[in-house]
């Protein structure tokens, strides 16, 4: 019975598989995923898939050992995630943008609750007046069992009017809010605030009883976290970890009732444990140069793992029987990297993804007892049996000596003797990174030819604090340095043409390529801006009006820029220096983006055309910033193949 649920799915989720030698069509890389997310039931009888055919999000919900499903159609909304609550509630998180004023528009985040059967249900918190003003309501844990609760955050109306917090903007009738603890029902959605925060609170990470154990602060004025936490049985908040001291709070792990910090120490990355009853700290695995994410089991709350690295990641289980679990599944699927999504309360069954950054993800089930493995389906079904790009992993030193690590993909059926024309693509942030996930835009760049960079500058998250930092007031400096290096490597070892050399980026990425264009201008043959900054003093006032000078955003962006002068932001703005590109550049943008707002492409789009210079500006209504409808992003690449091919031709 659970091949012939596995079969069903897949019929759901997949469109036509390719085989074929000529490079995939363009829809089958724009395409959202087909399995985006899924989740299985506390008792392991049901799974929970997010995802659907091209063009439409939908939910699907199904028995395993049992025939036929119930897909529910999500509508025109962005879809998030998805996570049980009990054995009979599926709550999914969306994603809706909405204009509160002339100059303000939000992207909102609610989460709706669909029952077993397929049906929809309540939004939860929607009984409570001042939660309807938060941006975003994060889960921060769920309790299974007969009377499921939720708990999330919400919002209260502050009593203490002295301190105006801007994160939250202020509505008409002058209320100001704080952020709270709230527990929610699912069946219901109403929801009753049970642990109220302060001006600066942003998140409470509770225990397995609903009692906060972990409160998580962020200064309106400074823009730095403090961590405050209480042991079982105890009111009182003690301060456990301020960010000055250097490191990061990893999480709360409630068996042990205990903290996970980062340390930065000489050797690296130090993980330590400290217990909230005594403040006893005991060290956990070695020290590593790559930061860690904490993995916690989604019943107990205890810590399992510690997941970092480099080129992959790399797991360190704290718990013996996951471990086990993972490593069957890394001897299974041997040529992917896998991630344990979810498994039942009972650990029989788990819901795994494979991927690499060459083979797009696979969903699969594992029935532990039996050690059975069974497929679910895939992300990109119209990929399954395609030629990609082979994906490597090196370091090269900066002009100052920093060792900056970087992918490189190179096209299918790539010889050692090929010099290729190559896309910087440098990723957004800055303050993220790239990882060996599978990249649509990187993927479908190489089978179209070409090779493709992706740089983990200075300023990128994952690699320590202190290569964090060296990015604070280097936008347009040593960071875009960075990538003229890695071209410049590359170059030297003889695998790409240093003539035959495009930038494209989006967001902060799309920020470095017009860098590249107008501070570098003899560095490319062409730039591709998405959604990209253009003028940082214009950025910086789209931060006070959504969200105040006193806003965390605010506060953030400055640190950022190592607050930087308005001569320093101009100079730093590639709208600035329009007049000095000599190469052609696309811009592409969504008239919806919050996050960066396309007046910033306007901008850039002005200052070229009154310059004379060769510029190109697509506009897509009613898209966001990430490009959430599967007709937007084949249109962005069959333009970008477009100008690809004109500025940038192969051999």
């Amino acid at each position: 019975m659970l091949v012939r649920f596995v079969l069903a799915f897949a019929a759901w989720a997949a469109g036509a598989t390719l085989v074929c030698a000529e490079a995939p069509p363009i829809a089958a890389f724009a395409r959202l995923e087909a399995i985006q997310d899924a989740a299985i039931s506390p008792d392991g009888a049901r799974i929970a898939l997010l995802g659907g055919p091209a063009g439409g999000r939908s939910l699907n919900i199904a028995t395993i050992d049992q025939p036929g499903s119930k897909t529910l159609a999500l509508g025109d909304v962005e879809a998030v995630g998805i996570r049980w609550a009990g054995d009979d509630h599926v709550i999914v998180r969306v994603g809706y943008w909405e204009k509160l004023g002339p100059r303000r528009e939000y992207r909102f985040e609610r989460n709706i609750v669909v029952s077993a059967a397929g049906e929809p249900g309540a939004l939860l918190l929607s009984n409570d007046h001042a939660s309807r003003y938060a941006i975003s309501q994060p889960v921060a844990r769920v309790v299974h069992g007969q009377a499921p609760a939720v708990f999330l955050m919400g919002l209260q109306v502050a009593a203490d009017r002295s301190h105006v917090d801007t994160r939250i903007a202020q509505k008409g009738d002058g209320e100001i809010f704080k952020w709270s603890l709230w527990r929610a029902d699912p069946v219901t959605g109403h929801g009753r605030m049970i642990e109220p925060g302060t001006v600066d609170s942003v998140f409470f990470e509770p225990d397995a009883t609903g009692e906060a154990r972990v409160r998580y602060d962020l200064d309106s004025r400074t823009g730095k976290a403090r961590v405050f936490a209480r042991a079982k049985g105890e009111r009182r908040w003690t301060e456990m970890w301020r960010e000055e001291a250097g490191g990061r709070y990893l999480g709360y792990s409630d068996g042990e009732d205990a903290i996970y910090l980062m340390r930065d120490e000489t050797a690296g990355q130090q993980v330590v444990r400290q217990t909230l009853s005594d403040g006893a700290v005991e060290p956990v695995g070695s020290p590593s140069p790559y930061e860690p994410a904490l993995v916690r089991d989604p019943y107990t709350g205890q810590a399992v793992a510690l997941l970092a690295g480099g080129e992959a990641t790399i797991a360190q289980y704290l718990d013996a029987e996951i471990g086990a679990v993972h490593g069957l599944l890394v001897r299974a699927l041997a040529d992917r990297e896998v991630r344990l999504v979810d498994w039942s309360e009972d650990r029989t069954r788990f819901l795994v993804v494979a991927q690499s950054a060459d083979a797009p993800p696979t969903w699969y089930l594992l029935d532990w007892s039996r050690k059975e493995l069974s497929p679910l389906g895939a992300a990109f079904p119209e990929l399954n049996e395609a030629e990609l790009g082979q994906t490597g992993w090196f370091t090269y030193k900066a002009r100052d000596g920093l060792e900056i690590p970087a992918y490189l993909t190179l096209p299918p059926g790539d010889d050692a003797a090929s010099r290729h024309a190559l896309i910087v693509l440098p990723h957004g942030g800055p303050a993220a990174r790239d990882t060996n996930s599978f990249d649509y835009l990187t993927q479908f760049l190489v089978t179209r030819g070409y090779a493709v960079l992706r740089p983990q500058f200075r300023g990128s998250r994952g690699f320590g604090a202190d290569f964090e930092a060296a990015g604070q007031g280097e936008w347009a400096g040593k960071m875009q340095t960075d990538l003229l290096d890695g071209v410049a490597a590359l170059a030297q070892g003889g695998r790409i043409d240093p003539n035959r050399v495009c930038i494209v980026g989006a967001s902060y990425g799309g920020y470095a390529a017009l860098v590249g264009a107008t501070l570098h201008p003899d560095a490319f043959q062409c730039a591709a801006a998405i959604a990209p900054v253009t003028d940082l003093q214009m950025l910086q006032l789209q931060v006070v009006r959504s969200a105040g000078r006193d806003s965390l955003g605010f506060t953030g962006f400055r640190e950022q820029l190592a607050d930087a002068s308005r001569e320093q932001m101009a100079a730093a703005s590639p709208a600035t220096h329009a007049a000095a590109a000599k190469v052609p550049i696309l811009l592409m943008h969504g008239d919806q983006d919050t996050v960066v707002l396309v007046d910033q492409s306007r901008r850039m789009h002005d200052a070229l055309t009154q310059a004379g210079k060769s510029v190109e500006f697509v506009l897509f209504e009613g898209e966001n910033h990430y490009f959430y409808r599967p007709q937007s992003r084949i249109r962005m690449l069959e333009a970008l193949e477009a100008f690809l091919t004109a500025h940038l031709p192969l051999n």
